[in-house]
């Protein structure tokens, strides 16, 4: 009897089973930052809270991790269509897009700095800080996820197999969640 890997997929589930614990994983990720917005709702209410307006930074690295999310999937389209070069092409910007969102944080967080407004200032700029640190981390996982598409589109002979579109759709699905969080995240904390 063959053995079955864990990106191989017999066809008896409707959902490969790698995509099914991506979801898990995902829906994890989604009560957890559930859980952190309503208790920001909840800290808010007790008062004592500095009302800030946040730096402009923050709007153009929501529209790069929007364009970073675009690219992504223009390659995979380009991928499965069979054009190796745009599809290594546009899988390289969105990983350079996705590494300028991160840097773009990080000047988000040092204006607010500059502002006069740190971690520990008053519970709405812990908030606003841990609510960006944290999906910072998650999009460095994301991150780490394209490298390692990266390495793979160029380490290996171009071909369209249903592995290598299997990885293609899980990565393409995480980072597309990434970038859908950070926009609730951010419409949240400028709505609140």
């Amino acid at each position: 009897m063959k053995k079955i890997s864990a990106f191989e997929h017999r066809g008896e589930n409707k959902v490969h089973p790698m995509k099914f614990a991506l979801w898990i994983g995902i829906a994890g990720s989604i009560m957890f930052f559930v859980a952190l917005t309503s208790a920001y709702i909840v800290r808010k209410s007790q008062g004592n809270w500095y009302e800030f307006r946040l730096p402009e930074i923050f709007y153009y690295s929501s529209a790069v991790i929007l364009l970073s999310s675009v690219v992504l999937h223009a390659s995979y389209m380009s991928f499965l269509k069979g054009n190796e070069k745009l599809y290594k092409g546009l899988l390289s910007l969105s990983f350079l897009l996705g590494a300028s969102f991160l840097g773009l944080q990080y000047l988000g967080w040092t204006k607010l700095n500059s502002m006069g407004i740190y971690m520990d200032t008053n519970p709405s700029a812990a908030f606003v800080f841990a609510i960006t640190l944290i999906h910072a981390m998650h999009l460095l996982v994301g991150l780490i996820v394209l490298l390692v598409a990266l390495l793979m589109a160029f380490s290996q002979k171009y071909e369209v197999t249903p592995l290598r579109k299997l990885r293609f759709e899980l990565t393409l699905t995480i980072w597309h969640f990434f970038d859908i969080l950070w926009i609730y995240l951010i419409v949240f904390v400028l709505t609140q």
